[in-house]
């Protein structure tokens, strides 16, 4: 009994480790493949320092002037991490009682283009209209808080500055898969400094992109060597211990997997050593290879189905409590725990296979002959 408690042991943490692999790649998987509701490719953003804050436009300028370079724009924060929260905005009808808090980030000009952002209804702000400089941009989560059926030229205020809404674009990620997407309100930010330089380039042209971006902004800039950031590197860079979490347990699936059948490896051959007379007894009567084989090994998978129910839920339990970490993740579907058990059943059969059936090929004269 202690010998099949080990190698029940040992399984259940093979399927707590396996199945666990098995959730947190397709997590991974997921979050690297999610619509992000902008595209995060062919885009990078630069720090505004130096002389590019105050000859911003000179620098959006040249670099539109390059075959390479498709769209330029600033913004008040890094795209893939937008901070500012408040609860200083207003709109008709909105219940004073309740604290509303929504992001707000100021916005250059084509800021929607350039992030590939869809508009849901509206338009995104114009120098063709000088008083959009007072006028917001919504999300569909904070066109919908403010309960207006048809938000555009709607009045909304931010920080006590009246305005309109002239448009409502589709919700997208500005924070990690971790957070759920809240209220957005942007506002046009043509006028003020900027935090980031977006530059959006043409496809397959990234280096001589680069070389662009590079060359333009030494000459306006000497003092501060250009540095940019791929968008879709640093989302990545968001979730390195996700991807990290998921080849340790990859590995350390391998290396339980491995104890877990070198255990049930010992158990069969123990077993069958101790039931070599009744092999034996049971080919001169008359036993088959097929039912020798699943006469040693039914007791080993019982043992592993053993291990499966008690590691299911545990595992259910560990991941499910992980995934709540994520505003955004996969189900637990049970076919990934199926999938799990019939892994571990096939390595398990693989293991004892060559074992039992070596057992039951040994000649019953040998068996059965007195020692």
């Amino acid at each position: 009994m202690f010998r099949k408690g080990l190698v029940v042991f040992q399984f259940v943490l093979s399927v707590v480790i396996i199945t666990g692999t098995i959730i947190v790649s397709k997590q991974v998987n997921f979050i690297e493949s999610k619509n992000l509701g902008y595209d995060k490719a062919n885009l990078v953003y630069m720090m505004s320092e130096g002389e590019l804050t105050p000859r911003y436009n000179v620098f959006k300028n040249e670099l539109l002037n390059k075959p390479a370079i498709e769209r330029v724009s600033k913004v008040s924060a890094p795209p893939t991490d937008m901070y500012g929260s408040t609860g200083a905005v207003g709109w008709i009808g909105k219940d004073t009682t309740k604290l509303d808090m929504f992001t707000q980030v100021g916005v250059g000009y084509d800021y929607i283009e350039t992030m590939k952002l869809k508009l849901v209804a509206g338009r995104e702000f114009s120098k063709e209209y000088p008083t959009d400089s007072a006028n917001y941009i919504l999300n569909e989560t904070a066109a919908k808080i403010t309960g207006y059926k048809n938000p555009i030229g709607m009045p909304f205020t931010l920080f006590g500055h009246p305005g309109k809404i002239i448009g409502v674009v589709e919700d997208y990620h500005y924070h990690s898969l971790h957070t759920q997407i809240g209220p957005l309100v942007l506002k046009a930010g043509e006028r003020i400094d900027p935090s980031a330089i977006l530059i959006r380039f043409r496809p397959g042209q990234t280096t001589q992109a680069l070389n662009d971006i590079q060359s333009v902004a030494k000459e306006i800039n000497p003092a501060f060597p250009p540095t940019w950031y791929f968008v879709d590197n640093q989302y990545q860079q968001m979730y390195q211990d996700e991807q990290v979490i998921g080849k340790l347990s990859g590995a350390f699936s391998f290396l339980a997997i491995f104890i877990s059948c070198l255990g049930l490896l010992g158990l069969a051959m123990f077993t069958a050593e101790q039931r070599v007379k009744e092999i034996g007894i049971r080919k001169v009567l008359g036993a088959n290879l097929a039912s020798l084989f699943t006469l040693l090994s039914a007791e080993f998978i019982w043992l592993v189905l053993i291990a499966f129910l008690i590691g299911t839920p545990l595992t259910w339990y560990a991941m499910n409590k992980w995934l709540l970490n994520f505003a955004y993740h996969i189900p637990l579907n049970g076919w990934i725990f199926a999938a799990s058990g019939v892994l571990i059943i096939a390595v398990a059969l693989l293991t004892i296979s060559f074992q039992t059936i070596k057992a039951a090929l040994i000649n019953p004269v040998t068996s059965l002959r007195s020692e």
